[in-house]
């Protein structure tokens, strides 16, 4: 008889000593799968000599606690340090075993409706969930998602992304709905989506009552906002965070001179233009700048009139250390997120109400911050305690 047997059949006989058995084998069987999935994903055990240099490693675990019929177990996520690996083991954001309710969590946080759930599980498993059942379920995301909304924030960010995206929603009409999202640098590298909102367009109203909030749920500091530079928000930043600095996109202003240029100048131009983001010093920058000035000056008169108006918001990121310039200079990585987002919405041509748009974006955001909880963004982690030093 093996240690498994007889250690089952002495508890048998006591359902509490069985329950607690059945958790604990549950617990190290999940586990040991969650770390196969791994290995398997990088392609060598761990401590192996054929993962050094391999361009990816382990970075780590998370802690997820799972309902079951024994009671709830608490299971160890392996990450990797790219964010490359999702695992398949465990459904992605419920929190029981069952298979149907789990099924109904994962469809929900899709932005499936109720009663399209209600029809899809009787067809697929021939069980019948009334609408107000898979309700219930689905209660789960729901909650899961206002607990993110209302979450505690870290007093202190040093610099803070916030950009717009457009995902189809209907309300009476299908129409582009507007996503605003924030995401942050924590002076030691960790990043985070800090929150997002939806609303019918991008207006000056939303992101006050957005950053309202942020100062409302413990969010004191923020050293740097990067955006693209939406009519009025920098003054609006300012009232609330009266200390911060202001850069705008270098990116989105590329794409603005792209616009405003003939096609035939446009290379030679934005070639050009690069140059403002690839010196080592203020100094430097300030000479190329007004080169680029000179160049096109008598040419597109109107172009470089906005340029100078704008010069003073372009080179705010010179005064931080060169490890991070590179994440700074443009709202890049929160464009990377928008793109994340679209991609997974794609298959969905458009969301039934703004509630399950909410609990789809819930979804991705709480995973993005799962992921990402211990991971430092490239060059923070070299500047750590300078940057500390801008606050109080």
């Amino acid at each position: 008889m093996t240690d498994f047997n007889r250690e089952c059949l002495n508890a048998l006989f006591d359902k509490e000593k069985f329950d607690k058995f059945m958790r604990t084998q549950l617990e190290e069987g999940l586990n040991l799968l969650l770390e196969s999935e791994l290995t398997a994903f990088l392609g060598y055990n761990p401590y192996d000599r054929n993962g050094w240099n391999s361009g990816n490693s382990r970075n780590g675990s998370y802690f997820r606690q799972i309902k079951t019929q024994f009671g709830p177990i608490k299971v160890q996520v392996p990450r990797d340090r790219n964010g490359e690996f999702h695992q398949q083991t465990l459904p992605a954001y419920g929190q029981h075993t069952d298979a149907l309710e789990s099924t109904v969590i994962q469809l929900y946080s899709h932005g499936v409706t109720t009663r399209e759930i209600s029809e899809l599980i009787e067809k697929m498993y021939g069980s019948y969930y009334s609408a107000g059942t898979v309700s219930n379920i689905s209660k789960q995301v729901a909650s899961q998602v206002e607990s993110y909304h209302q979450r505690r924030l870290s007093d202190k960010f040093f610099c803070v992304y916030l950009d717009a995206t457009y995902i189809p929603l209907r309300r009476d009409t299908y129409q582009r709905e507007a996503v605003y999202i924030a995401v942050g640098i924590k002076p030691n590298g960790n990043k985070e989506i800090i929150d997002y909102r939806i609303a019918p367009v991008e207006n000056l109203e939303v992101w006050s009552e957005m950053i309202t909030d942020f100062k409302e749920r413990g969010l004191e500091q923020v050293e740097l906002f990067l955006s693209d530079g939406f009519v009025g928000i920098k003054d609006m930043l300012k009232q609330y965070y009266p200390k911060s600095k202001f850069q705008r996109c270098l990116i989105h202003i590329m794409r603005n001179i792209s616009q405003k240029v003939r096609v035939t100048d446009r290379a030679e131009i934005l070639n050009a233009f690069k140059q403002v983001h690839k010196q080592t010093n203020q100094k430097e920058v300030e000479t190329v700048l007004h080169a680029f000035y000179e160049a096109y000056g008598s040419k597109y008169s109107r172009m470089i009139k906005d340029l100078r108006k704008l010069e003073e918001d372009m080179l705010v990121f010179y005064q931080y250390p060169k490890q991070i310039r590179p994440s700074i200079y443009s709202t890049n990585m929160i464009e990377s997120i928008n793109r994340m987002i679209k991609r997974k919405t794609n298959p969905k041509s458009e969301f039934p109400s703004e509630e399950s748009l909410d609990n789809f974006l819930g979804s991705q955001v709480i995973d993005y911050n799962d992921r990402n909880a211990n991971r430092v963004h490239k060059g923070f982690g070299q500047v750590a305690d300078t940057l500390e030093s801008y606050f109080d």
